[in-house]
């Protein structure tokens, strides 16, 4: 059955849900600080499952606290259609960043009651634990273990700074449902999420498509010297740590730049050793971050980044050595998934451009259990993980009635009222 341009969500009622559930940690400078397995998260989840049963959907929780509102298809052999994202906050982070895709998933639901819209297929919104990774390191902790990618165990077993176990905070919460994790199938999700980019507000699109994500490499690196006197040695015979890191960090920018488009690369952590203002560093730990979207050329860029490091470090008298500490492969998305979504910005009459995603998102390991595909709209300069936040009520609009959209295409309308 098909469905008419004219059917959109309620963008009055999808800002004011953003707002409510923004209300419920607060930040210090207008944005929120909801991390994982608070008791923050844990009143968020509650006012989200009080929304989705308002809305006749049933809750389902399973063991890592991933949490699945389903709304009823007419065939019960049909599998079901996910929507979703996470309501877990950066310490100082905004509003939107995960939230959008799990309140829009809310708002498409509540738009087919309103309408009187029934689906082939069941539809479920999804709030998937500890996205972020801030509290318990590594980030989309609970999708990962959902796509096999890490054992339940090892999740558990997550510490965060002050030594409290990811497993033991979970069930303070009262969050540990009953289902075992990646049990459920699924015929295709969706993941609506803003672009943390600048790219579709440079360019006036309304809609990103999202094609791709970035492959990552963390390599850990050291370079050692010889701590000595600022003052006193001469620099001839020093051994700078420092100057190692420098020359490095020109060496990723440069790989970086000879692999546009869509490539990037930066140093992030840095620990110089002493630290101190009168000795010449004789140690420095760093990490280096690459990304790109075609697997190809990101082992190009660690290859290159390997062989080069060393050699400028020996040039300067000091040594280098390195290890990948964090890793995930490029995935593309569905392409079925991705056509839904352009068909649907393109027949709403919303600009859109494809895009690659820049971050990590749950969609990323999902794709590799389920057909995937993202949407995404931009946000204000860019600005994401950060208080300061910002999207319009129209592009949250647009990106919810794409997913409204897709969502229908995937999901087979059977009846509309």
């Amino acid at each position: 059955m098909t469905f008419g341009k004219n059917l959109r969500i309620d963008p009055d009622r999808l800002w004011d849900s953003l707002m409510e559930m923004a209300r419920i940690g607060p930040g210090v400078a207008g944005g929120n600080n909801r991390q994982t397995l608070t008791d923050e998260d844990a009143e968020g989840r509650a006012l989200f499952q009080s929304w989705c049963e308002a809305a006749g959907m049933t809750m389902g929780v399973d063991t890592m606290g991933n949490m699945f509102a389903t709304r009823p298809g007419e065939d019960p052999d049909a599998l079901p259609v996910y929507m979703g994202s996470h309501l877990d906050t950066q310490p100082t982070g905004g509003k939107y960043d995960g939230v959008l895709g799990v309140l829009g998933g809310l708002e498409v639901i509540r738009t087919l009651n309103d309408m009187g819209v029934k689906t082939k297929h069941p539809i479920v919104v999804a709030n998937w634990t500890n996205e972020e990774g801030t509290r318990f390191a590594p980030p989309m902790l609970a999708s990962g273990v959902f796509a096999g990618k890490h054992t339940q165990d090892w999740a558990y077993d997550r510490v965060d700074s002050e030594g409290m176990r990811f497993g033991d905070e979970l069930q303070r919460i009262g969050w540990v449902g009953d289902e075992p994790v990646g049990a459920r199938k699924m015929h295709a999700m969706f993941e609506l999420h803003i672009e943390q980019g600048p790219i579709l507000e440079a360019e006036s699109k309304d809609i990103g498509v999202v094609t791709h994500g970035q492959g990552l490499r963390w390599i850990e690196c050291t370079v050692t010297g010889k701590e000595s006197h600022t003052g006193s040695t001469p620099m001839h015979m020093r051994r700078n740590a420092g100057r190692g890191l420098a020359l490095i960090t020109e060496l990723v920018h440069d790989i970086a730049m000879k692999n546009q488009p869509n490539a990037v690369g930066a140093i992030g952590h840095v620990d110089v050793y002493p630290n101190s203002r009168n000795i010449i560093p004789g140690k420095v730990v760093f990490t280096v971050d690459m990304r790109t979207h075609l697997l190809d050329k990101l082992n190009g860029m660690v290859a290159e980044f390997m062989e080069r490091a060393p050699e400028l470090c020996a040039e300067i008298g000091t040594e280098f050595s390195c290890e990948i500490v964090g890793q995930f492969d490029p995935p593309a998305f569905d392409e079925t998934c991705v056509t839904a979504v352009r068909n649907a910005a393109r027949d709403l009459g919303y600009s859109h451009m494809d895009i690659v995603s820049g971050a990590g998102h749950d969609a990323c390991w999902i794709n590799d259990v389920a057909p995937t595909a993202m949407i995404m709209c931009p946000c204000v300069d860019g600005l994401s993980h950060n208080e300061a936040e910002d999207i319009s009520r129209e592009w949250a609009q647009a990106g919810t009635d794409v997913l409204l959209h897709a969502v229908l295409e995937t999901a087979e309308v059977v009846q509309q009222d």
